[in-house]
């Protein structure tokens, strides 16, 4: 469509100004974080890299696959994202689907108890109590169990077969003899594709960054998640800058961590990078249609 006036066509201008303004602040960390993990790590402490990679090199990388603990870290979160991901989404539609029903009695005091939680909680005491008396410390249970359902994801949803599902369709089903559990297996889901890719998206990202339950409920290091190694990894770093104003000399260990750190930085977005555009399609449509009503 042809701009008419200059308002318009300087509107146009200023916003695509804007737009490639924010990408480059959105692009830049990434760029650098990539630059520096190919980068010679005396060239990260001197801070001669900028945007492009100083005598590029993948040592950092073969440190990063050559380290035992690395790889387990990075296996022990691909299980707990994908097996948490998957019960994140099943104990949602089996909230969310009922809870949707016209005629659910007590339908609403139910979402009333679901949306306080959101407001209020226990707090880090009475959870760390709780998860240690029902005997899941030091266990993959502590980290998966205790967020099985995310508030909002359920109420997104909710909403979501409320106001973008025709009712008609499960009053169809009933007449042909549909039971419940196959009207919502064969004929709801299937329609609510898009809602279910942006919380899946949602539980999966939450899962994969998780750290602070694992810093609070594991004490054996094969069960540690990646994102717990990445964070002793950058103290360590901050430790060996602060050795060198010091004046401890461990340069050898500086410079492996300073080049390490971002490595793995970049090997575990590496999934994500690759899953977010396989639902993106879905995400705008999902998020909007279910935030509305309700």
């Amino acid at each position: 469509m042809k701009l008419k006036t200059r308002g318009d066509r300087t509107y146009q201008v200023v916003i695509n100004s804007l737009a490639v303004l924010i990408g480059l602040i959105t692009l830049y960390p990434l760029i650098y974080t990539l630059s520096a993990s190919l980068s010679q790590p005396i060239h990260i402490l001197s801070g001669n890299v900028v945007l492009w990679p100083v005598e590029m090199t993948l040592n950092s990388y073969r440190r990063v696959f050559a380290s035992a603990d690395i790889l387990n870290g990075y296996r022990n979160t691909i299980i707990y994202s994908f097996s948490g991901t998957l019960l994140n989404v099943i104990l949602t539609i089996m909230a969310a689907y009922p809870l949707s029903l016209p005629d659910l009695k007590g339908k609403n005091f139910v979402t009333f108890l679901i949306t306080f939680t959101m407001f209020f909680s226990g707090g880090m005491i009475p959870s760390f109590i709780n998860v240690k008396n029902l005997g899941l410390m030091n266990s993959p249970l502590a980290i998966i169990l205790p967020g099985a359902i995310n508030a909002t994801n359920m109420l997104l949803l909710r909403n979501y077969f409320i106001n973008s599902v025709p009712g008609d369709l499960r009053e169809a089903a009933s007449i042909d003899g549909c039971s419940p559990f196959a009207t919502m297996t064969q004929i709801i889901l299937p329609l609510s594709k898009s809602i279910l890719a942006v919380i899946t998206l949602y539980y999966f990202v939450g899962h994969w960054n998780s750290y602070f339950e694992a810093m609070m409920y594991i004490r054996n290091k094969d069960l540690y998640p990646l994102q717990v190694l990445l964070r002793q990894i950058l103290l360590l770093s901050q430790m060996g800058d602060m050795s060198e104003q010091m004046g401890v000399d461990d340069m050898n260990t500086m410079l492996i961590y300073a080049s390490l750190k971002y490595a793995i930085i970049v090997v575990s977005a590496v999934p994500l990078l690759i899953i977010y555009p396989m639902v993106q399609r879905f995400f705008e449509k999902g998020i909007m249609m279910g935030s509305i009503k309700g």
